[in-house]
């Protein structure tokens, strides 16, 4: 048995931290690159945007790179911003579910 001073276990405690990685947290799974993840899942998804206008709803892709109009009276409902599309102000969505 290996014994060490209270100073250096302390300090290999803080060096090497202990996470399980066979149960990891949602949270801690979310912040994780798409790919490095236990399970592989996209960051992406589509949803259903409901019109403040006339109340129609149309599906949009979170990651859209075009301007989206509504199909009804063709008012802008997303616009593309970098990596995911920005709502305009007053529409609502609903995550669709695969």
């Amino acid at each position: 048995v290996y014994s060490y001073p209270l100073k250096q276990l302390i300090y290999l405690i803080n060096f090497f931290p202990y996470y399980d990685l066979l149960h990891p947290s949602p949270e801690e799974e979310k912040r994780k690159h798409k790919k490095k993840r236990l399970v592989q899942s996209p960051n992406s998804y589509f949803m259903d945007v409901k019109c403040p206008g006339c109340y129609k709803i149309t599906t949009v892709f979170s990651h859209a790179q075009t301007v989206v109009l509504c199909v009804g009276c063709s008012t802008v409902l997303c616009q593309p911003k970098g990596g995911k599309a920005r709502l305009t102000e007053g529409c609502s969505f609903r995550r669709k579910q695969h």
